[in-house]
């Protein structure tokens, strides 16, 4: 049995950083994620993608951002239960919590911090008979290593951000020209993006196809072709070294969604107006796993919602004890001993 102060499902940016505002209250914390790594979807979908809105960073890679908010937390020496999912959750007759993982692991705390992100990722799939065979193998639902990438014959299928962005990046930094197909004409992208592939196509470091489709693939050992589907043109066999299907990520909540909270819209209800606690007392939701009357899905309210949950963390697990927040250019991080 792990024994800690607060239990925080989600190892990604919200959760982290709900790590480092519970050491400066001298609370201790264990993590829980289903990903083998910690940086959530920044490090396990995007983490090659600047961000733009983090304060005191005009821009940040994803996968950075998380290596800074990981050397923020190490003072106070969390625990981490990777690659295993949060199964269960026991309330005991004192109030606290056991969470037990899909490994059967389990922890015992006061209080949990559900920082979940959007739940678990999966890809949405194309319906192409076969497809399975050269996942990994030609086809790819997500970019980890760009550089891999690079002067290889990629194609892209998508109209929303995601796959705009990584045209772009390829189109920039390779030296074959991408091909970008999207069923219509219409893009789901930020206007600038859209601009930017229509500068690259004439360049010719894009091949755009609009009213397209791919329809099939094929290959050996790995992909080779695609089939393109384009209106009012008969169907053409292209060769390819890689093709990304980008059409987004489905989140769903998981085991989380039968734990008996309140659930809306696939994200949990929260008391909004005090500390983003859940409709059960001593367990929290912060982060874009939560919802609330202007809720925004911002990395930033985020680490605001996991301030004020952690305040009230701090009242239940020492509720004879006042604790004074200080400027931390007065306290300073004074960080946990290590344990030997």
């Amino acid at each position: 049995m792990i024994k800690t102060d607060i239990i925080i499902i989600g190892a990604g940016p919200v959760g982290l950083f709900t790590i480092f505002e519970a050491g400066l209250m001298k609370l201790r914390c264990h993590v829980i994620d289903a990903i083998p790594q910690i940086g959530g979807q920044l490090k396990e979908i995007y983490p090659k993608k600047p961000i733009y809105d983090i304060p005191g960073f005009p821009s940040i890679l994803a996968g950075d951002l998380i290596d800074n908010l990981e050397k923020q937390a190490e003072p106070f020496q969390p625990g981490f239960t990777l690659g295993e999912r949060a199964e269960n959750i026991e309330k005991k007759e004192d109030g606290s919590f056991i969470v037990t993982t899909s490994e059967g692991t389990q922890h015992h705390a006061p209080t949990v911090i559900i920082a979940g992100g959007l739940g678990s990722f999966e890809p949405r799939k194309p319906l192409i008979e076969g497809l399975e065979k050269f996942e990994k193998k030609g086809v790819e639902y997500m970019v980890r290593e760009p550089e891999s990438f690079l002067d290889k014959r990629v194609f892209i299928s998508g109209g929303g951000d995601s796959a705009l962005d990584w045209a772009i990046y390829f189109a920039e930094n390779s030296t074959l020209p991408v091909g970008l197909v999207h069923r219509s004409d219409m893009f789901r992208a930020h206007k600038d993006s859209v601009a930017r592939v229509y500068q690259l196509q004439e360049k010719g470091k894009i091949e755009l196809y609009t009213h397209s489709e791919v329809k099939n693939i094929g290959g050996n050992d790995a992909l080779e072709t695609i089939e393109l589907h384009q209106k009012d043109r008969e169907p053409r066999t292209i060769s390819v070294d890689y093709w990304l299907p980008l059409f987004g990520l489905s989140p769903k909540l998981g085991p989380i969604g039968n734990w008996g909270l309140e659930i809306e819209k696939n994200a949990i209800k929260v008391n909004h107006s005090l500390d983003y606690q859940t409709n059960i007392p001593g367990v929290f939701a912060v982060g874009d796993v939560n919802t609330y009357p202007g809720k925004l899905k911002l990395i930033l309210c985020g680490f605001h919602e996991a301030t004020l949950a952690v305040q009230t963390c701090y009242k239940i697990i020492n509720p004879d004890k006042k604790f004074t927040m200080k400027y931390t250019t007065v306290q300073g991080i004074q960080g946990f001993e290590k344990v030997v």
